[in-house]
Parts: C-alpha cells; structure tokens; sequence
C-alpha cells in the first residue's frame, strides 16, 4: 500500500450544485468555482489533498454535450497517473448520459470517476450539495486493503447512495432521492458508515488505461407510441444517420402494422444499425417473446437487453467510430463491455474490453 496523501481531481462542469440566482433575471446561473469552496469549507478538512479545476465557463447540463464528454475523458487520461481519483459535479439531467459515456470512453479503468451533483443549489439552507459532495470525495477516497481503488469505474453518487455509472436514470426532479437504478444494485450505501457492495462493483483490470477513439452524433431516435404515423415515423427515418435507436413498449414490442416493420427493414438495408430499447425503466428487451416483436428478431435487430437509455444511447455513440459491419457490430453492442447490462457475454472475451 502506497503512504502518499490520496489526491483528487475535482472538475466542475457546472450545474445547480453551482448555481445561484440571478435576480435580474429570476433564474438559476452558474456562478464561480471558488464560491463553491467557499460554501463548503469542510473539504479541506479531508484527508487528501485535492486539486480543482473546471471547464472555461460552467454550463448548465441541458447543454452538455457529446463534445464535452470528450473533453472529460481527455483531461482524465491526462492526469491519470498524477490523481488516486476524479470527482466530476455535474448537473443531474444530463449526468446519466456523461456518466454511460465516459464508462465506454475510458477502458480498463482502475480509478474512481465519480459524478455528483444537487437538487438545490449550494446556496439554499435546505441544499443536498454538502453532503453529496463531501461524501463522494470520501468514497474516491476509499481503499481496499492491498491500496487499490475501492470502486475502480464510472459512477453517480446522490442522496446516500452511489450507483454503477452506465446502470443509473434519474427518476424525479423533486426527491433528493433523484436516480435510481432498476437493473443492477447499489454499490454503496452511505449512513454513519459507508457500506460497500463489493459483489457488484467491477475489479479493476490489469491492462493500462485506455481512451476510445471518438464518439459518433449520427444517430435518430424513434419513440413508437399508440397511433403513431406513418408520416411521422417517414420523416424520423429520412434523417442522415448511422444508427437508430427504436424505444419500444415492454419487453420490445412495436405496433404490427406492415408498413412501419417494413420501414425499419428499409432502414436496415441501408447498413444503418438498428437497436431495440424498452421504454420501461426496469426489465429490459426480450426480442421474439411476444408476436410484436418477433419480426424485429427475424431482421437481425439489435437487442439493448437490459441496458438504460442513457446508455443505450451513449454506446451506439461509442461503438459507431470503429466502422465494424452489421453483424459484428450486433455482437459487441449485445456484450456487457462495462458492466452495462445483464447476462450477456463479457466484450473482454470479444476483445473489446
């Protein structure tokens, strides 16, 4: 076990965690790095030293995008050996889309990269801020016996709990108790101690840290819907793009009408990837259980099993760079590459790790 002081990277991306009101304009906007600090002065009193840094100006999360999830990846491979782990405040309506994609963007990661973020703003007397930040430092502080990382990958922490970042959504925007994850369990629960889970938190790979090539925007989305058109499911397909996410009812079904299987088969013969979704928040696809969807099986579409939206989403973005043809892309897109979904064979075993 290393002596040195543990060392934490802060990165503040903005959100209301930073937020305070402007009274010109009655509305939340972020405000200095510093006044965070100063509003939570028990930070230096952890035992760890801790840099801070954020992006050029703070945004609000609504304006988070794939660009940004780059910029993070980036700015922790460049500080990786320097930092023992990273607490990155976000806002919380975007954080299950930063924290799906810096899982798949940063591979064989063996440190703690841990998102946070409030409800209410710092300022406010009633703000959660205080002790989600304070105890997300605590848990990036964390150490195993041997002096490795406790929880070596991406996660979100809020409101006494921390979560498996590609397993999370975020649920209400009034409950303190904002995320939740249906699929997969908690991997630490924070009460007079910190307990963790350490069946289901991921141990850390032996391979150096890697980041992912890029991340792709062409993607659409349908969300399919009782009376849905014609015209309009037309319109959502004639978008350029090079993958398309179907957010289906239960367990993958779709409406059985001819021409809307035949526009997906349309799509597809164009060598744009399709993928099955669930618009449900727990369970997940089981493509060809019921009659309305086993013509999406038949075609060769792709199942996102039991995976998020967020992530769903986040890792078409990912897997879209590498160019690799229909069916293998089928293969690594229905494989647990980052402890993402359910049941599925290891994308280590695949060579994607």
């Amino acid at each position: 076990m290393s002596d040195h002081p543990v060392r934490i990277l802060l990165l503040y991306t903005g959100g209301t965690i930073g937020m305070v009101m402007d009274m010109e304009n009655e509305s939340l906007i972020p405000f200095d790095f510093q006044y965070l600090l100063e509003k939570i002065p028990e930070i230096r009193q952890l035992d760890c030293h801790i840099d801070t840094d954020s992006l050029d100006r703070p945004i609000d999360s609504s304006n988070i995008k794939p660009e940004h999830w780059l910029r993070l990846a980036r700015r922790i491979e460049q500080d990786y050996t320097q930092y023992d782990g990273f607490v990155i405040l976000h806002g919380s309506d975007t954080m299950a889309y930063t924290a799906s994609a810096l899982s798949f963007l940063l591979k064989n990661l063996h440190k703690p990269v841990i998102l946070t973020g409030s409800q209410l703003p710092i300022g406010v007397a009633r703000s959660d801020a205080r002790e989600n930040l304070l105890t997300t430092i605590e848990i990036a502080m964390a150490r195993r016996k041997d002096g490795l990382a406790m929880v070596p990958e991406v996660c979100v922490y809020f409101e006494y709990d921390l979560f498996r970042g590609n397993r999370v959504h975020k649920m209400s925007t009034e409950d303190f108790e904002a995320f939740n994850s249906m699929n997969y369990p908690k991997l630490a629960e924070a009460g007079v101690n910190i307990k963790f889970n350490n069946n289901y938190i991921l141990n850390p790979p032996k391979e150096a840290l890697k980041l992912g090539p890029a991340i792709s925007t062409e993607v659409g989305v349908l969300t399919v819907f009782p009376g849905i058109t014609q015209e309009f499911v037309k319109a959502v397909f004639s978008a350029p793009m090079k993958g398309l996410i179907i957010r289906s009812f239960g367990a993958g079904n779709i409406p059985m009408d001819p021409w809307l299987i035949e526009a997906i088969q349309e799509v597809m013969n164009k060598g744009i990837y399709v993928v099955d979704v669930s618009q449900c928040v727990g369970g997940g696809v089981a493509l060809g259980k019921y009659e309305a969807s086993k013509a999406l099986k038949h075609m060769g579409v792709i199942s996102a099993v039991d995976m998020t939206f967020e992530a769903a989403l986040t890792k078409l973005m990912y897997l879209l760079p590498f160019g690799f043809g229909y069916d293998d892309f089928k293969k690594y897109y229905e494989s647990d590459l980052r402890g993402e979904l359910t049941g599925a064979q290891a994308g280590k075993a695949l060579g994607l790790a």
